[in-house]
Parts: C-alpha cells; structure tokens; sequence
C-alpha cells in the first residue's frame, strides 16, 4: 500500500505533489507582502526536512523576534498535521487552529492536495503567503534583511548559478531520493532511487575530502538544503526507508561535515530527533505497521570535527 495514493504513479514511483502556494514576501514593495516585524509566523514540524530548513534560516539570520513559529504535533494521523501541547510542540496562538488544514482551507476552499509544512501565514491577510522551502528560504535569506541581525548572505550572487546546480543534483538524488525509495511500492523503482542517492552520497564524500563546505571555502544555502536528510539518515532512512547500503557515519568526510554544520551556532536546538523519529516510525504505518520507535542510533554528533583546517566561512 502507498503511504500517499494520489502521489503514487502506476509503476509504484513515488511522484511528489507541487507545492501549492507561492506568493512572496518582498522589500520592492512588488507584491501585497511587505516584510514586517510581527505580520508573519511559520507553521513548521521539527520532523520534516523541508520545514527544518526554514527553521534553520530563521536562526541563522536571527529573525526569532520577527517572524513567530509554532511547531506541530509530530505523529500525523489521517487528520493530517496537527496543533497539540506537547514536548516540543504546542497549540496554535495565532488562529487557534487545531489542524494545518485550516490554513489550507482558509486560503482557499477548494483545496484537496496533501497538506505540507513548512507554512507562511499572513496575520493581516489571514492566509498563507508561500508552503514553498524553495522560496521561503530565499525570503529568510534578503527579503527580511531590514530585521536580521546577521547579515551573511546564504545565496550570494556570484555563487548563484553553482548554487542551483548543485541544489537540482542534491534534491532529486538525496533530499527527494531517500522519499524515492521509501515510498516505493516495486523492487525496480525503489533499487533505482536508491542507487542513484549511494552514487551521489558517495560523490558528496568525494567533494568534501579537500573543502570544508560544498561550495569551498564558504558556507552557503546548499548546504543547509542537504543538511536535514544527513542529520534523518541514519536514525531514520537507513533502516525505515531502506537506504542501508550505508550510513553516513561510514563516510569518512559527510561524517564529520554532518558534525561541523550540527556544531554551528544554534543548529543543535533546531534538530529534534525524538520528533523525527516518533513522526516517521508512528506516522508511515504502512512501512512500519507496529509503530515502535527505535531506540538508537548512537550519534555522537558533538564529537570534535577537525574541518577547521579548511579554513572559516
């Protein structure tokens, strides 16, 4: 059985649906969403590598105090993401929304895809401006910049177009590729993905055995794209979605990139691997129809990483 039917293809692929709303906040003042402190807030799940990514920006551009967030309950049931207290989680303080599929409904009414985080809402609108990572995290990056109080620039011009190289290569081979071969439902499509994410991984290892950052020298948006499924991998993807050729504590450079982007200030705060594991093992009841939750793995992810001698970003 499909863990999402409607994103299932006849051959038993997995075929992700399109994010659905994608309007923009903007400085130029070119759209109706104007960047103000307080006018924002981010519906996220500490589980999801997508909205992981924009609770990383969020952090790393120190825009707690202007853009609110609530995290949802991680175990989702058929009701679809929920607003629940809890270890981590809470209710919502802005809508008193009990599901994300109000905020779906709310913006438009005739919605019927699946319900995703990460979510942007508009509190003087009352809808969502954007549930697209993509461009939320270009937002995070420069449309907010009159409120940030670290002015580093993750998407920086002259690294643009090897940005976008490496994000497409990334997406489709490892942030979707361990989804591609979870979410099979035939041998072929699933040795397929999973093929191509070793191929990659092992080129990812390769690539950063002489630089301390994907791109160099200089830490950028790409890495914080690929950052969320190693962090996932081996509690998570290895074991529940079959990607166990091997884990990422067996290579000899991902491993101690892994540690040295966990290290980084207040990245270890935006990782909740007792979520991560509770949505994943609890959640995907057709891959895990008993729900236990392992116990490990044991990750020393503070270990010394050794990746200073590549140099400061």
């Amino acid at each position: 059985m499909a863990q999402f039917p409607d994103e299932q293809t006849k051959s038993g692929a997995f075929k992700r649906q399109e994010d659905a709303f994608r309007d923009w906040v903007k400085r130029d003042g070119s759209t109706p969403f104007p960047p103000e402190r307080g006018r924002y807030h981010l519906y996220v799940s500490f589980a999801c590598p997508w909205a992981h990514r924009t609770i990383i920006l969020r952090k790393l551009k120190g825009l707690e105090d202007t853009i609110g967030m609530t995290v949802v309950d991680p175990v989702r049931d058929e009701r679809g993401w929920a607003f629940r207290n809890g270890p981590g989680h809470s209710e919502d303080p802005v809508n008193g929304f009990q599901f994300l599929s109000e905020a779906y409904r709310a913006t438009d009414p005739n919605y019927r895809g699946r319900v995703t985080v990460p979510v942007l809402w508009d509190t003087q609108t009352k809808r969502i401006v954007s549930n697209s990572d993509d461009d939320l995290l270009r937002m995070l990056n420069s449309e907010f910049a009159d409120f940030a109080t670290n002015d580093y620039d993750f998407y920086p011009a002259e690294l643009r177009n090897a940005i976008e190289a490496l994000n497409k290569i990334v997406y489709e081979r490892v942030n979707n590729g361990v989804y591609l071969a979870g979410f099979a439902t035939h041998q072929r499509p699933y040795e397929r993905a999973a093929k191509k994410l070793f191929e990659t991984l092992d080129q990812l290892d390769a690539r950063l055995a002489s630089q301390r950052y994907l791109l160099g020298y200089r830490m950028t948006e790409a890495d914080w794209r690929l950052f969320p499924t190693l962090i996932r991998f081996d509690a998570v993807y290895h074991g529940h979605f079959k990607c166990n050729v091997r884990r990422i504590v067996d290579y000899e450079n991902l491993w101690p990139y892994l540690r040295d982007l966990y290290q980084h200030d207040g990245i270890a705060e935006t990782v909740n691997l007792d979520h991560i594991k509770r949505h994943y093992y609890m959640t995907h009841d057709e891959i895990n129809p008993t729900r236990i939750v392992p116990i490990g793995p044991a990750l020393d992810l503070q270990a010394p990483h050794g990746r200073e001698t590549f140099g400061e970003a």
